[in-house]
């Protein structure tokens, strides 16, 4: 059973075991949508309310369900979610939500909710369960925001372009020019290269998790000599 301590949820979520770069999870909208910054945000932010909310539901109700109907049960309760921010999006933010398209009753399908709260929810108490629920979507929409910021930049060379779709009036000069008659790079907006960068950050954090690795290793090794020269000397 995973550990149910905050720290070990909020690290596992964000980094360790992140849906994204780790359970390489959901792979179909993060790569779809990541085009832009406003879009990342709207998929990222609904993906975190369905698992945040569902993982709770399922904690819930987790010793009240048979076997035989638990992962049906799973399924219900994380559509039911699913079509409320669909329903939430359609009255507040009905041109992003026209632009993000399927991708968002696909979120019923995604791997890391139903993983989530068959791995975690189903087996731990609400709130363990709300906070892993919490991390993971957050882990999630961290790794989809910054492919979108990425994506964004080097493809149309601005950056929280049309963030008026999603946070209305207030932000319609949030827009960011990088770089003046900047000939836009379509590979970058198109769905290769959002396999490209993905892969780039993937890369990045083996890198970074073999060199912490490497670094733990040499300090243990440091330690034990030291212990064995002490003893030595005693």
């Amino acid at each position: 059973m995973a550990s149910a301590d905050p720290k070990a949820i909020a690290v596992e979520g964000l980094w360790k075991n992140n849906p994204a770069l780790v359970q390489l999870l959901g792979l179909c909208p993060l790569l779809g949508v990541s085009n832009s910054v406003v879009n990342a945000i709207g998929l990222g932010f609904a993906t975190l309310i369905v698992l945040t909310c569902s993982n709770l539901a399922v904690s819930l109700i987790r010793n009240h369900v048979t076997e035989a109907i638990r992962l049906p049960a799973f399924v219900m309760i994380i559509a039911a979610f699913t079509s409320c921010v669909e329903l939430l999006m359609q009255a507040f933010t009905y041109e992003l939500y026209q632009i993000l398209g399927l991708f968002i009753p696909l979120i019923v399908t995604n791997c890391t909710v139903l993983g989530r709260a068959d791995a975690f929810a189903s087996k731990h108490s609400p709130l363990p369960s709300m906070l892993d629920g919490i991390m993971m979507g957050t882990g999630f929409a961290l790794v989809l925001i910054l492919l979108g910021a990425v994506r964004e930049a080097i493809g149309q060379g601005t950056l929280f372009a049309n963030m008026h779709l999603l946070f209305g009036s207030i932000a319609e000069n949030w827009t960011i020019t990088l770089i003046a008659d900047y000939k836009k790079f379509l590979f970058a907006v198109l769905p290769p290269g959002a396999f490209v960068f993905m892969g780039f950050f993937i890369a990045i954090k083996n890198l970074i998790d073999a060199h912490q690795a490497a670094k733990a290793s040499k300090e243990v090794a440091t330690g034990s000599k030291r212990v064995r020269v002490t003893g030595q000397i005693s």
